[in-house]
């Protein structure tokens, strides 16, 4: 087993140490969580590539900020769920991570089933708070969040994180997003050539 591969199969509160260990390490990541605490934008989440990437970087020996194209916040707020007032908070947030080293992308998790099936030409459930968002990522893999809770990281991955530090991309079926699964793959093994792709389920007679 690489070296890279420590953590797989370790369980999962091994993993959780492991998952905060590297996160308080990398200070880009630390000081998005600062700033977003700071912000106290409701429900608020730095999720997705930002985190997933940095383990992987951590964990195979590259740069910190090596393939990460940005940095995802989600928020929460049924309240308004106008466009108008979710670019408000895009604007007010860009604002405070002006000059980052990786660009910050901000998204009303509340709104997110008004947009998403004239984007992408799927339906999508109306969520009722920011960590649903991970149930319906297409890849179990890349569902992993975390914000500061009174001092401490909190972590949120609704499928666990075996497969984040096992380097297996694993599809989720919750919606029919095949193609955002492979597309996803493709990029992320050129860049980590340690990943292993799990086809999408009726690939293997599922």
């Amino acid at each position: 087993m690489g070296d890279h591969l420590k953590y797989s199969g370790a369980g999962s509160e091994a993993q959780r140490r492991a998952l905060i260990e590297i996160i308080l390490a990398d200070s880009f990541l630390m000081g998005l969580l600062h700033g977003l605490e700071e912000l106290a934008l409701p429900d608020a989440l730095v999720a997705s590539g930002v985190v997933y990437n940095t383990v992987w970087n951590a964990l195979t020996g590259r740069p910190s900020h090596y393939g990460i194209n940005d940095a995802d916040i989600a928020y929460f707020d049924p309240s308004d769920r106008s466009y108008l007032a979710e670019d408000r908070i895009i604007q007010h947030v860009q604002a405070r991570f002006a000059g980052s080293a990786i660009p910050v992308e901000v998204r009303n998790q509340a709104r997110v089933h008004l947009w998403f099936p004239d984007k992408f030409g799927l339906a999508y459930p109306e969520l009722t708070c920011s960590v649903d968002m991970l149930l319906y990522f297409a890849t179990k893999t890349h569902a992993v969040a975390a914000r500061l809770d009174r001092g401490e990281i909190a972590i949120f991955a609704p499928f666990g994180i075996d497969d984040l530090f096992s380097f297996r991309l694993t599809p989720n079926p919750a919606l029919p997003n095949r193609a955002t699964h492979e597309a996803k793959a493709v990029r992320a093994m050129q860049l980590w050539p340690e990943l292993q792709f799990a086809p999408w389920p009726d690939e293997i007679g599922d």
